[in-house]
């Protein structure tokens, strides 16, 4: 067997950190803790396992040189999975990152999130623009793919096992469940939080740092991820040939043109 196959699906045991809500988040680092930082912060349904180290990212950054610190986001992976919608406000999963970074000591850190991980990054790097230097927003608009999940279908799936009618909805059920450790009733509350707040990146007021912006030329977002990227003062855009929504992460180009982004700003 190639002795590299095993670092691409090798977890580190999870580290711990308490939200201001008390409830815990899953961590993972890797590499040297003196070494830059990139944070990691999967999408939808999705994990850290699943996002960044199944599909190569965590061996390309390390690799390069950088630290990453992955993060399970709450409703996710070994993270704690309530079911109360309140609590997957945007605001609250900006603030669990910020939490992560205090905890770690961290006070600036390049940032890679992919899909509702991009749509987090975005609003953090908007909100605590000291916390990051550059960014990569892969999957971006694609918080809204949560608003075209029938909510009512999936928590109906959930609880009672009913067939799901609606294709879109069917999809991001299929995900959820692929995933290990996942909740698809956690999974659903966190789509209707979603909507409780503004789910939507505003063009009007984008990041100020440096962003890489990335979407498959396959996904529906395509246009709408350039239109966001020529927004954004900063703001490169590459296209990920014969890539879709959900396996975008995995595409070569993407990890490559991250890494050369990242270098940029050192």
């Amino acid at each position: 067997m190639d002795a590299a196959i095993p670092a691409l699906t090798e977890m580190p045991k999870p580290k711990f950190v308490m939200s201001a809500e008390g409830r815990r988040i899953a961590t993972y680092s890797w590499g040297d803790d003196v070494a830059p930082t990139v944070l990691c912060v999967h999408g939808f349904a999705s994990s850290c396992r699943d996002n960044w180290v199944n599909t190569g990212w965590v061996r390309d950054l390390t690799r390069a040189g950088y630290r990453v610190l992955g993060v399970d986001q709450l409703g996710h992976g070994a993270s704690d999975k309530p079911y109360d919608a309140a609590e997957y406000a945007m605001d609250a999963l900006v603030a669990d990152l910020i939490t992560v970074l205090d905890t770690y000591l961290l006070d600036r850190v390049l940032y890679a999130g992919y899909s509702l991980g991009a749509r987090v990054g975005w609003q953090l790097a908007v909100q605590a623009p000291e916390h990051v230097e550059r960014a990569v927003l892969g999957g971006i608009p694609d918080g809204r793919p949560l608003a075209r999940l029938q909510i009512e279908q999936a928590r109906a799936y959930a609880e009672q096992g009913t067939p799901v009618g609606d294709q879109v909805t069917r999809n991001y059920v299929t995900l959820a469940e692929r995933v290990d450790g996942n909740d698809l009733r956690a999974v659903v509350a966190l789509a209707e939080g979603m909507r409780t707040a503004d789910a939507d990146p505003d063009p009007a007021r984008p990041p100020r740092q440096p962003i890489l912006f990335a979407t498959g030329s396959d996904d529906a977002i395509l246009e709408q991820s350039r239109a966001l990227a020529a927004a954004t003062p900063g703001g490169t855009f590459v296209e990920l040939p014969g890539r879709h929504h959900f396996n975008a992460p995995g595409s070569r180009v993407f990890r490559q043109a991250a890494v050369e982004f990242f270098a940029q700003g050192a």
